[in-house]
């Protein structure tokens, strides 16, 4: 286990030190301590390593992650994971306004709650909420899922595309061309993979949750829609 205390040796000093860790490494643990809510922790790391954060993080924890595994040991600001390309991010706490935002791949597991805007714009991530989700959340996400095991806000999946969202709870509204839509066996399937994924699969089972997706017709503009734009 590599021990990084960032309050003595500073933000700079340790992402220089994972980002040059690409390729094969034999130092494939690390343990970040005295976090105190600092900007972009773990922000660009590219290499299999399994990283712990010892504490709540700032803005944009995380954020670009590709192979790694990166555990906050707290709460998450604004932005975590976001532009996420692979591996996996879990938050032991809450998670801030806009949490995998546009992320492209890998998978993002918030163990509390989620603010406004989680997933807006992703294209590709799996995000799992075990908590609730704020408003706007998934407002034009483009592909990837959705689970939130709690309630969401207003506007669930404004302008969506082809993402899926599956939610357990209560959905407050539903934003422009987001429907519910028929949970189907292929579905009910890719939800037991994803609660398993996401550290969730004893608290819910697939078969509680409703989809939502698009309606398809805000792709193209017709006038006939025009108030929806």
């Amino acid at each position: 286990m590599q021990k990084f205390d960032l309050a003595a040796d500073g933000l700079r000093q340790l992402n220089a030190t994972l980002h040059s860790l690409k390729g094969k490494t034999n130092m494939t643990a690390w343990e970040i301590v005295n976090p105190k809510g600092a900007h972009a922790i773990a922000a660009g790391v590219d290499a299999p390593v399994e990283i712990t954060v010892r504490g709540s993080t700032g803005y944009y924890c995380a954020g670009m992650n590709k192979q790694a595994t990166i555990r906050i040991k707290g709460s998450a600001g604004p932005g975590v994971a976001e532009n996420m390309m692979s591996g996996t991010v879990i938050i032991d706490g809450n998670a801030s306004q806009y949490a995998g935002a546009t992320g492209r791949g890998g998978l993002l597991v918030i163990k509390g709650n989620a603010s406004s805007r989680c997933g807006v714009s992703m294209k590709g991530i799996d995000i799992v909420v075990h908590g609730n989700i704020g408003h706007m959340s998934a407002f034009m996400a483009q592909s990837g899922n959705l689970v939130v095991l709690g309630d969401a806000g207003d506007a669930l999946g404004d302008s969506l595309y082809e993402a899926r969202l599956f939610v357990r709870g209560s959905v407050k509204s539903l934003g422009a061309d987001c429907i519910e839509k028929e949970m189907r066996p292929e579905h009910l399937a890719l939800l037991a993979e994803l609660l398993k994924r996401g550290e969730a699969d004893g608290k819910a089972k697939p078969e509680e949750f409703k989809r939502y997706g698009s309606a398809r017709k805000l792709y193209n503009f017709n006038i006939d829609n025009a108030a929806a734009y």
